[in-house]
């Protein structure tokens, strides 16, 4: 068998002709230019001077392509500077450039539970099943194995992150710290702290820090933390390049939970810079074995969204995870895609070490935990490439107990569904086949193209057949067994919700590359759209490839009205009661008229969007409503794009004000609980009420030091004779420490337990008092953090200069030689894991 793994691309071409009728949103151009030059740093500025512009330096690690700013056009226009662009193009050094658009970019948005004093993540792992975890991702099997992340960096590109939060100080990298909002170099700090809810809560799920008496650990509790705010200003092709590219010899994983607007009706991927960045990562970054992009799947699925359209989750370059609920059946929000390649949970895992329950859900949620998994894998086995890591999360992920009607096995034996991809992540399992990987041969890219214009015809599918070689006479391209197809498409078509999309591999396995979309009114069609599949991994690449397109007539069709601004739900016949010379000159109708600015009437079954129905009449809502019961401000149901509903007073508002907080999933400013001034949930303040004081995430009634309120008896109480100051009764609820006790955790203790050490007093401890800290993991019981600091040490091993080193008894012709961990950990990846077997020969090795 050849032993080649690669991808197979696949063309089939489709054509279909209608009416193009579309309202869409307009083009915002920017006046910052992505241009290709070739040339030295000298003739790149000279450039930039002579046109009037701004020479902003090279895009990210993008050699040749540098960002220009014009000086003198506006910021954002409508309108495009063609006149710029002719005149820079006929430079003979100039080969290519674009002014730059705005992006829609949304965040693949988390919740914070409703649970007091926590911190804003938690990623709860499941270890034992009967606890209530049907399957779990086992992801302390690979702490126990000694894997933390350590070594691992990984860059969030998001809002940024609070680099001051005391969950991810210990771990954050200041020099990855890069902000595209407000200028390069600029690194995040606390002052933006309120901001950076989604970025803080992605970084923690990766990489808080363990032991610091706060709510949570993060899966890869030692890996390097940093975070690039990329998307608080106008997001284009060069901030999303910029981003994508930024220090790939430096940064392993970029972390990626936002993309195109999970709307059903969007189509969008990334730019031509951005494929570059992701092109440019998998060959150059991590010195040549390739950066790492996880992205989160699409958030649509209470919409019929399908993340196909999305070209980020269905690159190849791309990590695209789905999601779970802990009892194994799929999220509402959850869509479905062939190119999903696995799944982790949403959050609620339950792991002994995780004292505190924090519920949170959604696909940022997943792919944070999948982010942090995967950095425990590299940490076992740091030469694995990009799509050595793909090939370990087919092999390992687990398909039992997640519930799916789609579930199939392939042609080489893995269990599939549109909805997990091949399961749900297994760390234990990862970094244990990561420890024995052996890299997969030069990915090899087979094109084979079927240049055909075919006809679709309502209510009868279009079948095409492709045989494919998989380019089995050219050696270079040749593929034996596939990784990824790309099938890449152009359709021209009136309503694209319509369309649905199969593909049969020669091994019969069907991928759904796309279901129909019933809020997709686009007249658009697919132009040149790559759909991906993952679902036909190890099978044979040679064979049958079968492409099915259906087009299932919608019972909606496009009919936009001059002065409507937006199409109207229903065809105006007469029998919808009109009564009159024609359908927009009714005198009378059966269900609602609509009459537009120039007097013409239309009758309608139904209001449209920005309406309401009085005796029927259709009657215009407050201009900041999309849907109302009234022609008041404060009778909205629904907001236009850029405002939200505020919850109680039924109003649309462009920002949520004092006692409010903004829910993204619902798009509605809702009340802060009773006491809270602001907050960023019910329950997490941020400012309290005159009178009421800020205790852990609450706004309380101010009690002196050492009681705490009583909010059913309306009185002080007082604390736990553990606690100097605290947030309720008990132990368990104390802030700082009493006179003689320390700070373990979450408790306050007389004495630090087994393999903790006490430190000394600081400042910016625990408010001075002293706490417990964690040993390292080669004492038994220590007086410092250091590997030299062991006071005692575990079975089998002895105690040599204050280090907890390996005791070997050797037979006759041998000798004894204690090996530091801490030495040899940076010698050789093979024997790491394996000092306690070692027993060697002292002649002729050193």
């Amino acid at each position: 068998l050849h032993p080649v793994n690669c991808a197979a691309m696949v063309r089939f071409s489709a054509l279909w002709t209608g009416i193009l009728l579309q309202f869409c949103r307009a083009t915002i151009f920017t006046n910052d230019w992505a241009i290709r030059i070739r040339g030295d740093p000298e003739s790149v500025n000279r450039i930039a001077e002579r046109y009037g512009f701004t020479n902003m330096g090279q895009i990210g690690d993008l050699k040749s392509y540098y960002s220009f700013r014009h000086r003198e056009t506006a910021k954002r226009s409508t309108v495009s500077n063609k006149e710029v662009a002719v005149s820079v193009a006929k430079e003979t050094k100039v080969e290519w450039l674009q002014q730059q658009v705005v992006q829609r970019r949304v965040k693949r948005n988390s919740r914070v539970g409703s649970n007091l004093n926590v911190s804003p993540f938690a990623p709860q792992h499941c270890s034992d099943e009967s606890k209530g975890c049907q399957s779990c991702m086992n992801i302390a099997g690979a702490w126990r194995r000694g894997y933390t992340g350590k070594g691992v960096v990984v860059s969030v590109l998001d809002d940024g992150i609070e680099r001051e939060h005391p969950d991810l100080k210990p771990n954050y990298v200041s020099a990855q710290g890069w902000d595209t909002v407000l200028g390069k170099g600029t690194l995040i700090i606390s002052y933006l702290a309120e901001l950076l809810v989604h970025g803080t809560q992605c970084a923690g799920m990766v990489a808080a820090a363990a032991n610091n008496s706060h709510c949570t650990v993060g899966v890869s509790f030692q890996a390097r933390i940093g975070g690039i705010r990329m998307l608080d200003g106008d997001v284009t092709d060069i901030v999303e390049a910029r981003s994508l590219s930024f220090r790939p010899q430096h940064i392993d994983i970029y972390l990626a939970s936002w993309g195109p607007e999970d709307d059903g009706a969007t189509l969008d991927g990334p730019g031509p810079l951005t494929r570059l960045a992701l092109q440019n990562g998998i060959k150059t970054g991590r010195n040549g074995r390739g950066s790492v992009f996880v992205w989160a799947s699409g958030y649509g699925g209470r919409r019929g969204d399908h993340c196909s359209c999305d070209g980020y989750c269905s690159s190849i370059y791309t990590v695209s995870i789905g999601s779970s609920t802990r009892r194994g059946s799929p999220p509402d929000y959850l869509e479905q895609c062939s190119s999903t390649l696995a799944t982790a949970y949403t959050g609620g895992e339950k792991e002994e070490m995780v004292r505190r329950v924090c519920v949170v859900s959604d696909t940022s949620i997943s792919s944070s935990i999948a982010t942090g998994i995967i950095a425990l894998t590299l940490e076992a086995n740091p030469l694995l490439t990009w799509r050595d890591v793909q090939h370990i999360i087919v092999r390992t992920s687990k398909s039992h107990h997640l519930l799916a009607p789609d579930w199939s096995v392939n042609g080489a034996g893995f269990n599939v569904s549109h909805l997990y991809g091949f399961g749900l992540l297994d760390a234990e399992s990862m970094v244990k086949e990561a420890e024995r990987w052996k890299q997969v041969p030069t990915q090899h890219q087979c094109v084979e193209e079927a240049s055909i214009q075919l006809t679709i015809h309502p209510g009868s599918p279009l079948t095409s057949v492709f045989e494919s070689t998989g380019c089995s006479g050219e050696p270079s391209r040749r593929v034996v067994y596939v990784e990824h197809v790309v099938v890449r498409v152009a359709i021209a078509h009136s309503r694209r919700g319509d369309l649905s999309i199969t593909l049969a591999s020669p091994s019969g396995t069907v991928s759904q590359l796309l279901a129909n979309r019933p809020l997709d009114d686009s007249p658009e069609g697919f132009p040149n759209w790559e759909f991906m599949t993952t679902h036909s991994w190890g099978e044979r690449a040679a064979g049958e490839w079968t492409l099915k397109i259906q087009d299932t007539s919608s019972q909606k069709r496009d009919n936009t009205e001059l002065g409507l601004g937006e199409s109207l739900k229903n065809k105006h016949q007469h029998d919808d009661g009109c009564e009159g010379p024609g359908p927009q000159q009714c005198v009378t109708c059966l269900h609602f008229v609509l009459k537009f600015k120039n007097s013409t009437r239309m009758c309608v079954s139904e209001c449209p969007g920005g309406f309401w129905g009085d005796r029927r009449r259709c009657k215009r809502c407050y201009s900041s409503c999309e849907s109302c019961t009234g022609s008041r401000s404060d009778q909205c149901t629904s907001c236009q794009p850029g405002h939200s509903l505020t919850e109680g007073t039924n109003t649309c508002t462009a920002a949520c004000g004092d006692h409010y907080y903004l829910d993204h999933d619902a798009n509605m400013c809702r009340k802060c609980s009773e006491n809270c001034l602001k907050c960023t949930s019910h329950s997490i303040c941020k400012e309290c009420k005159p009178d009421t004081s800020l205790q852990g995430n609450r706004c309380q009634r101010s009690c002196t030091a050492g009681f705490y309120p009583d909010q059913q008896e309306g009185t002080c109480k007082p604390c736990h004779k553990a606690c100097a100051t605290c947030a309720g009764a008990g132990v368990g609820a104390c802030n700082g420490c009493a006179e003689g006790f320390l700070m373990e955790e979450w408790r306050c203790v007389s004495s630090c337990s087994a393999g903790l050490y006490t430190t000394e007093p600081s400042p910016e401890l625990a408010d001075g008092h002293r706490i417990c800290r964690r040993c390292d993991a080669s004492c038994l019981t220590c007086a410092g953090p250091s590997r030299g600091n062991c006071s005692s040490c575990s079975s089998g091993h002895s105690l040599q200069e204050g280090a907890c080193v390996v005791s070997t008894v050797c037979t006759d012709g041998q000798s004894t030689i204690f090996f530091r961990y801490h030495v040899l950990a940076h010698c050789c990846q093979t024997i790491k894991r394996r000092l306690h077997q070692l027993c060697v020969f002292t002649v002729g090795w050193s």
